[in-house]
């Protein structure tokens, strides 16, 4: 079976304290919220534990920042115009049905090309959306007695706790989401294990595309240059 290998160390690592640091985010968060139904720490563990957790989420993020910056794979999250609705279609098609057929993935994976249209899309929208909201109002609420002023301005806690909560709610769908496609691969396993050890094995008889530094139209776009078709959408 061969192998490719998709994920640095520095991904990795990033990626496994992110989602650790937001469960504990999420789990600490209940028992503040809801303290006699959810006391495995208690309220003032709780509560100190959440603040700590919230720093370490902005470290991280600032770290995988520079990271993808310097190294330029922020472009892994960036949408291509070229094809993007062709390959998101079949993706979603993929999703909704083909999988439980057990049709190939339409979208092979190599290292400058991790991710299918419709994730590049979900990860810039949590990535640079949800993620620098739910730091900031996490921010402002500690702060709320320390910098008075500036929490009266974003329209103090009334607004700032709802819209907190609301968005850890909506990482809580994102995450069992996100558990639930990592299981589909062409094993249960395999994506998670690739996130472990940076190499993602094929599916017998596929061999490792060449990384281009394009959008990696793999099936779909040879398919498309094969019929002479340009893939834009």
């Amino acid at each position: 079976m061969s192998k490719i290998f998709l994920y640095t160390f520095h991904e990795r690592v990033w990626h496994w304290i992110q989602a650790l640091v937001i469960m504990l985010l999420m789990y600490t968060g209940m028992e503040i919220h809801h303290p006699s139904q959810f006391h495995l720490l208690g309220f003032d563990l709780s509560t100190r534990l959440h603040n700590l957790l919230g720093f370490a989420l902005i470290v991280n993020a600032i770290l995988g920042l520079l990271y993808h910056v310097f190294t330029e794979e922020f472009l892994q999250f960036v949408p291509q115009p070229r094809g993007f609705f062709d390959m998101a279609h079949r993706q979603a098609m993929f999703y909704l049905g083909g999988i439980f057929r057990g049709e190939e993935h339409p979208i092979d994976k190599n290292p400058d090309n991790k991710l299918n249209p419709l994730q590049r899309v979900t990860y810039l929208l949590v990535l640079n959306i949800m993620l620098p909201l739910q730091l900031i109002t996490g921010v402002l609420i500690w702060g709320a007695q320390r910098w008075p002023h500036l929490a009266d301005r974003v329209g103090d806690l009334p607004l700032l706790g709802p819209l907190h909560t609301l968005i850890a709610w909506l990482f809580g769908a994102f995450l069992i989401l996100h558990i639930y496609l990592a299981t589909t691969g062409h094993t249960p396993m395999a994506n998670i294990m690739a996130m472990l050890t940076g190499w993602e094995e094929l599916p017998d008889g596929q061999e490792p595309e060449p990384a281009t530094r394009r959008y990696g139209l793999s099936r779909l776009g040879q398919t498309q240059r094969r019929k002479g078709k340009g893939g834009d959408a």
